[in-house]
């Protein structure tokens, strides 16, 4: 092979392998978002702030699950209060009833994927039809059109933040948490990590299911509803679902697609 051969092979293999990066780039940009100057301006509104005066939203990852959401819905009808679950398709296939349970009962039912999986790779095509095979699934299971959308572990890549505009869904994230989803959690635990945040505006995400957290994590998180409730009477704080908190959007009604900083 001639020295110029040799040259526009390693010139066209250099040019491939740029292309490559590029697309990897563009699809992990908007996660960039998880370093702390970009997370407390560009990123408020997409990880939850709401405008609803003395509203906490209250948010659950990872259900529907029968060995655990029946609690928590039980905790919240004795605490008078309502909130939104981000649910898995998978999940929400094997218990379709507690789906539409937890509507009827007067939750909100939000999508948080089919699988709880993250997205680090570039492939549009597929995160369009899992994120549409899952707002399906809600809509006809739960008997509710969805409208928001959260991604696993908190990281909205490009393709999903695509997709999600594309279906008409809202990406929202969080503003506070309770790191319930460890082994170590208690309720006092809980309680008191989400405490800081537990402010007017704030959405607080929490899990109804341990089936990609620690088992029986949830248990912590059942433990720690009434101290959060507690918390937000007595600074005259409303625990509601996301449809009532008001969620700051961009003009034009869409929310920006980027990522924080999190775990579920």
């Amino acid at each position: 092979m001639s020295a110029a051969a040799v040259h526009r092979t390693g010139t066209a293999a250099v040019a491939a392998t740029a292309l490559a990066v590029g697309a990897e780039f563009l699809h992990l940009a908007p996660a960039a978002v998880r370093l702390p100057p970009l997370r407390r301006t560009l990123a408020r509104r997409t990880a939850g702030h709401g405008a609803a005066p003395g509203h906490v939203a209250l948010t659950f990852d990872d259900g529907p699950d029968p060995a655990s959401t029946p609690y928590v819905l039980d905790a919240l009808d004795e605490l008078g209060a309502r909130a939104t679950f981000f649910l898995l398709g998978a999940m929400l296939e094997r218990a379709p009833g507690l789906g539409r349970e937890l509507v009827l009962r007067g939750h909100e039912a939000a999508v948080h994927g089919w699988h709880h999986r993250q997205q680090w790779y570039p492939a549009p095509a597929r995160d369009l039809r899992e994120l549409r095979r899952a707002s399906e699934a809600v809509t006809e299971l739960c008997g509710a059109r969805p409208r928001w959308y959260r991604p696993p572990y908190g990281v909205l890549t490009a393709g999903p933040a695509l997709a999600a505009r594309r279906l008409g869904l809202r990406s929202v994230l969080w503003t506070a948490w309770g790191r319930d989803w460890t082994a170590e959690a208690t309720g006092e635990s809980v309680y008191a990590t989400a405490r800081p945040g537990l402010t007017g505006g704030a959405t607080l995400l929490l899990h109804d299911s341990d089936c990609t957290s620690a088992p029986g994590s949830w248990r912590a998180t059942l433990a720690a509803l009434p101290l959060i409730a507690a918390h937000c009477r007595t600074h005259r704080l409303t625990l509601g679902p996301l449809r009532d908190h008001r969620v700051v959007l961009f003009p034009g009604g869409g929310s920006l697609g980027i990522g924080v900083p999190g775990r579920r």
